[in-house]
């Protein structure tokens, strides 16, 4: 199991990424929430989408998750 953040700041699209933990994007976040631990991205995105209605999974790290 890998351990996910939510960035808490939007992209210009208006996602809020979310990171596994170790990504290159992650580190270049200003302010993240943690998500826990999850199996796979499709939970982690679900987790944030408790605090963000507006996610989308990195495309470096969460590809599986990525839609834009």
């Amino acid at each position: 199991m890998d351990k996910y953040y939510v960035n808490n700041t939007a992209q210009f699209n208006g996602d809020h990424e979310v990171h596994k933990q170790g990504c290159y994007w992650l580190g270049q976040a200003n302010s993240v929430k943690d998500l826990g631990y999850h199996s796979s991205c499709y939970s982690a995105v679900r987790e944030a989408k408790k605090y963000y209605t507006k996610t989308n999974g990195c495309a470096t790290c969460a590809n599986a998750c990525h839609t834009s």
